[in-house]
């Protein structure tokens, strides 16, 4: 068996939420294959600062060069690097304006209703929702051999908990296409993976004398944990679309649209099954309702179907 292949399928089977950990590891066991594995497994998009600019970027292996990041503001390298790869002057001016458009996306989204245009054409008189909140993007842009470009558009926000009761997690988006121009047409081929990392937790108040601690009590009461749920993963979808092309600034509303379809799609999917159906899990092996209760429930069902029959 192919090494790579057996480290993928090892990376399948262990704990997500610890994913960086583990490719940390196998790198250590089989350093050869570091460059095949770094550029198969996704991992969360760690958040770095372009000390030229001042502003913040996220770091994938797609602007990896070594052990260095580059950065879509400045398009320097950190830590620096003097033969590093960066995209021709051509396709760097589309990456400054794919920035700046990814960047407004993350901060606004327009109502459904003018779904035509989204966030592409912003009109001073649309209505916005709030739709990442903040958070970090950046675009990477580079060159294929046969005459296209491909790039990698990169999403993430962070939710730290306020308080032991509040939930924290995590969203990190990493949308890779590929661009060929056919005359008045481009060829689109979008993959999008989302991983999601979300924790909420649950404390109750009990009096500080059932809490036995080192130091000096400092109230009457004090919180402990009663329960902790973690969910973690990550979902991978393709697509492909032909889209009409006016000039090369054309390729940002249209991959604008196919990522943001995308993303919605991928949200939509996430709430309707996976959280859906662990919680109809739950539901099923942990009853939230008073037992009896429940029980002159069914005692009633019985009761009432049994006139029924009569």
């Amino acid at each position: 068996m192919d090494p790579v292949d057996a480290m993928l399928d090892l990376m399948r089977r262990l704990p997500p939420t610890r994913v960086e950990d583990n490719v940390n590891a196998l790198i250590r066991i089989c350093p050869d294959y570091a460059d095949d594995l770094l550029g198969s497994v996704d991992q969360p998009l760690k958040v770095l600062t372009d000390h030229a600019t001042g502003r913040e970027y996220l770091a994938c292996d797609y602007n990896r060069d070594g052990d260095s990041y580059r950065s879509p503001w400045s398009n320097e390298y950190d830590p620096p690097l003097e033969d590093g790869t960066t995209p021709s002057v051509r396709l760097r001016k589309l990456e400054i304006a794919a920035n700046e458009a990814f960047d407004t996306y993350r901060e606004l989204y327009v109502v459904p209703a003018a779904s035509a245009s989204l966030t592409w054409m912003i009109s001073p008189f649309a209505i916005h929702h709030r739709y990442y909140e903040g958070g970090v993007s950046s675009v990477y842009l580079w060159e294929l051999e046969d005459g296209g470009f491909a790039g990698v558009v990169l999403l993430k926000k962070v939710m730290n908990a306020s308080s032991p009761d509040e939930p924290s997690g995590s969203w990190d988006s990493v949308h890779v296409f590929e661009t060929a121009e056919r005359g008045r047409q481009a060829h689109y081929k979008l993959t999008s993976t989302v991983i999601l990392q979300l924790v909420t937790r649950r404390t109750e108040e009990t009096p500080t004398e059932a809490v036995v601690t080192l130091e000096k009590k400092a109230s009457d009461h004090s919180t402990k944990s009663s329960g902790k749920v973690s969910l973690s993963g990550s979902m991978t979808r393709q697509t492909e679309q032909d889209l009409p092309l006016q000039d090369p600034s054309t390729h940002i509303p249209n991959t604008g649209r196919m990522i943001e379809e995308m993303e919605i799609k991928m949200r939509n999917l996430l709430q309707e099954v996976y959280f859906g159906k662990t919680r109809d899990i739950v539901y099923d092996l942990r009853s939230v309702d008073d037992l009896d209760k429940a029980r002159k429930q069914r005692e009633l069902q019985k009761e009432l179907v049994g006139f029924i029959k009569r």
